[in-house]
């Protein structure tokens, strides 16, 4: 029997290493089609990573990157004691939690009015007006603005001056952008982030919805009770993901929409990434730029795994892990 045993023993890790490789050959094309991401994540996320260095360092061009002068957090502490920090934070955090409140209810919305429609016709045009917005770029749409914004020659302030109205001082007025901002990535983001929440509608089974029929539920109380219930774990995992970059803001948006450096609005309108580029590119200033960019990375974590602990807590079969 101890014979046995050892043979036994011995045959184990060979059937186990025999087991994963069955299973890798099974899976090839799935593996092979993730290549790609995988090769992604090691180039852009992995490699780079020696540079978070930067962020302990007073980096000069001619010591380079490892024999510049080792200085901790003087860096953070530095963010800390300007208030530059705290402003960057609140900005970034503030507009994406609008964006992700304000941007998942509308394509809820947008998504239940699209599987109400009943004229396919009719459906498949108002989803392609409504994707459009998401294919124009970023620079376009801060062109598009500077026309109707522009104090000397933009579209807004003519119609005001031909009505006999003194002309609005736009970019100079940091109290108004917030909202020019939101409107402006809801009218771009809406259509297309739609089409998860308007798939997921279309995975409900036609049954629970004839039988509610049947059971005399109107459009109102199908929607209430049946459909946004079952959008309830695609809600959960989007807005698990978005957390994940809460602060990250999206530069694109800030950057053709009122620039990096107008002091003006830097009070409402300067986030994380403007902040960063701003660093590098005028000031030159590396170590900041990358004591800024770990920030974000690190608390992006901890607020990801936050949020996903709170959701394994209330409903465990939503969480991400």
């Amino acid at each position: 029997m101890a014979a046995i045993a050892e043979i036994a023993q011995e045959t184990k890790p060979q059937r186990v290493s025999s087991g994963r490789a069955r299973r890798f050959w099974n899976n090839r094309t799935l593996l092979l089609m993730c290549l790609p991401a995988i090769a992604f994540f090691i180039i852009f996320a992995y490699l780079p990573m020696p540079g978070l260095y930067l962020a302990f360092i007073n980096y000069n061009y001619s010591d380079g990157i490892f024999k510049s002068p080792f200085v901790a957090f003087d860096n953070f502490r530095f963010l800390v004691i300007n208030g530059d920090l705290w402003r960057l934070s609140f900005n970034t955090v503030a507009y994406n939690l609008v964006f992700i409140v304000l941007g998942n209810v509308l394509q809820i919305m947008v998504a239940i009015l699209l599987n109400e429609i009943r004229k396919k016709w009719f459906k498949k045009v108002t989803q392609t007006i409504m994707f459009l917005p998401h294919f124009i770029s970023a620079v376009l749409i801060g062109l598009i603005a500077y026309n109707i914004l522009s104090y000397d020659y933009g579209y807004l302030n003519t119609v005001l001056e031909s009505l006999g109205m003194e002309p609005v001082k736009t970019y100079s007025n940091p109290n108004i952008w917030p909202f020019i901002i939101v409107l402006t990535f809801l009218w771009q983001s809406t259509g297309y982030g739609s089409i998860v929440y308007f798939a997921a509608i279309m995975g409900l089974d036609n049954e629970i919805i004839e039988a509610s029929e049947i059971d005399g539920a109107n459009a109102f109380q199908r929607i209430v009770y049946i459909i946004i219930p079952w959008l309830k774990p695609t809600f959960i995992i989007l807005m698990l993901f978005s957390l994940g970059g809460i602060l990250k803001g999206n530069f694109g948006l800030f950057f053709n929409l009122v620039g990096a450096n107008n002091t003006a609005l830097y009070a409402t309108t300067d986030i994380i990434e403007t902040y960063v580029f701003r660093s590098l590119m005028t000031n030159f200033n590396f170590s900041i730029g990358s004591a800024v960019s770990l920030y974000q990375s690190v608390f992006g974590f901890i607020i990801v795994i936050t949020a996903n602990w709170l959701v394994r807590k209330a409903s465990p079969e939503n969480s991400l892990f």
